[in-house]
């Protein structure tokens, strides 16, 4: 019995050890290596990405542009029309009214947010403690049949409500590839406030440099999620900044 107890005491040393044995950091060392490499990461200055989203069996063509500059834009080419969402410029986030097809602005709590993400790209854990962030190595859980390592991301509170809240996401790496499967976050603002956001990330492929996720899903947890297939992802391109400006309404003139 003595000798069963000290193996079962073995065993869970053993795993113990292979648990502990990765730190945050080198999750996140290994997470880049395997990606392109750190000084690759660090010369990204802008992605664009061209891709379809299947929405009730629909498949609708978007492109999205994000810059290192904090610039954001995502094209929605529905029936015809470009429609721009979530155009930010740096100060003003606006976006295309579905309805009147006219550009709206967002509010200031909305485009604090987004201007509190400015220095998560090209992603958020890249030198994540000069940025004042923190990462920390919550353990290990199985997700969607992989074995992973779950971190906890803290980055730059918002203000909401007129009250600070805590900024935090949960990423899910495969503790075999050491790439983000999955990303969890509660919902703090909007129609969804209180639940958790979910995006599940797979099939990464070469972008330039770098390797990248071509296909996620986004959601909420618990429900079906919106899948996002990408046709390619371009890292710096070329992009005019008048894009990303606010179109002024033109005064309207009066009839004789």
């Amino acid at each position: 019995m003595k000798m069963l107890n000290r193996l079962f005491v073995l065993v869970t040393l053993i795993c113990s050890y292979t648990i502990n044995a990765q730190t945050v950091d080198e999750i996140i060392d290994n997470y880049f290596e395997n990606t392109g490499g750190v000084e690759n990461w660090e010369k990204i200055e802008g992605v664009k990405m061209s891709a379809k989203v299947n929405q009730g069996g629909m498949e609708i063509p978007i492109e999205i542009v994000q810059l290192k500059s904090g610039k954001m834009m995502t094209t929605i080419n529905f029936q015809g029309q470009s429609i721009k969402q979530g155009v930010f410029d740096g100060e003003v986030l606006w976006s295309t009214n579905f309805m009147t097809q006219k550009a709206e602005k967002s509010d200031e709590e909305s485009t604090n947010m987004i201007k509190n993400e400015m220095n998560q790209f090209p992603d958020p854990f890249l030198n994540y403690k000069e940025k004042g962030f923190t990462a920390e190595l919550v353990g290990t859980e199985t997700v969607d049949g992989s074995e992973t390592f779950k971190i906890k991301l803290t980055t730059t509170p918002n203000i909401i409500e007129g009250k600070e809240v805590p900024s935090i996401a949960y990423y899910f790496f495969d503790n075999e590839n050491f790439v983000p499967i999955q990303v969890h976050e509660e919902i703090t603002v909007g129609p969804g406030k209180g639940m958790v956001s979910e995006i599940k990330l797979s099939d990464y492929q070469e972008a330039g440099d770098i390797y990248m996720p071509f296909s996620m899903t986004q959601g909420v947890k618990g429900q079906p999620g919106a899948p996002i297939t990408m046709d390619s992802i371009e890292v710096n391109p070329t992009v005019d900044d008048s894009e990303f400006t606010f179109p002024e309404s033109e005064p309207e003139t009066e009839e004789n």
